[in-house]
């Protein structure tokens, strides 16, 4: 009999091409799916409830795989993680769901955050892990502008030209900066997000803590639903998919 297994996943994405398995690297599903294989001789496939992108991290990705090799689940959380113990990935929980329940599909919002490290000395215990940004940031100005983005908006200017998603049309729920010590910390939820959404929006809220856009250029760019209005797209090292949210949570 299958079972459904629901996966929390945690992740270095440094050495990985994304999340999802792909023709010309390695990917976190192809390690998720060969540890699988190892464990079971089943060809499982993997479906998460987001995508990350190359370099960027996950502190609890939700996932789920179906098996018919009869394991409690913490019989194979232990086994994934031993097959898996050369790869900076890992199960940290494990629990069987109802056959309807599905990682992607069933959820209904997902948090994302956005580490800034905010010094001129290099980084060494947050390489790939932050991004350095030298110049001093106004965190209060870039969470004041960043309000301008909280709603439903058009956000074609801050969409990947790759971006598949049929509309550019999402919902902010919320998004938060705010400064902690070294680091400028920025905190957003949504149902869904457009690709490379958060790192296009980190990246113009980065200009106005520099003081090189004003707080209201981020609405104008907004508005102007044009790509060719982006800033600046802030690179992938500092980006954690933090949290996926269902019903029952």
């Amino acid at each position: 009999m299958t079972r459904r297994f629901a996966l929390t996943l945690e992740y270095d994405g440094t050495p990985f091409m994304g999340l999802q398995r792909q023709p010309h690297g390695p990917s976190v599903q192809q390690t998720v799916e060969d540890a699988a294989r190892a464990v079971t001789a089943e060809d499982a496939v993997m479906f998460a409830a987001g995508r990350t992108d190359s370099g960027v991290h996950a502190l609890a990705m939700r996932a789920h795989i179906d098996l018919q090799k009869d394991l409690t689940p913490f019989r194979l959380m232990e086994a994934l993680n031993y097959h898996m113990r050369t790869a900076p990935v890992a199960v940290t929980h494990c629990e069987t769901v109802p056959d309807d329940w599905h990682a992607r599909f069933s959820c209904t919002g997902r948090a994302y955050e956005y580490r800034i490290c905010n010094r001129r000395a290099p980084l060494t215990l947050e390489a790939d892990r932050a991004w350095l940004v030298p110049q001093e940031l106004d965190a209060e100005a870039m969470h004041r502008a960043a309000q301008a983005l909280v709603g439903q908006h058009d956000f074609t200017t801050f969409r990947s030209a790759h971006c598949q998603a049929a509309s550019p049309l999402k919902t902010l729920d919320s998004l938060d900066v705010s400064r902690e010590g070294q680091s400028v910390v920025i905190r957003t939820a949504a149902r869904s997000f457009l690709h490379h959404q958060v790192r296009s929006i980190v990246g113009c809220l980065a200009l106005v803590g520099m003081g090189r856009w004003r707080e209201r250029r981020i609405g104008d760019a907004l508005a102007a639903a044009d790509r060719n209005e982006l800033g600046l797209n802030a690179p992938p090292q500092g980006l954690y998919f933090v949290e996926a949210i269902y019903p029952e949570s």
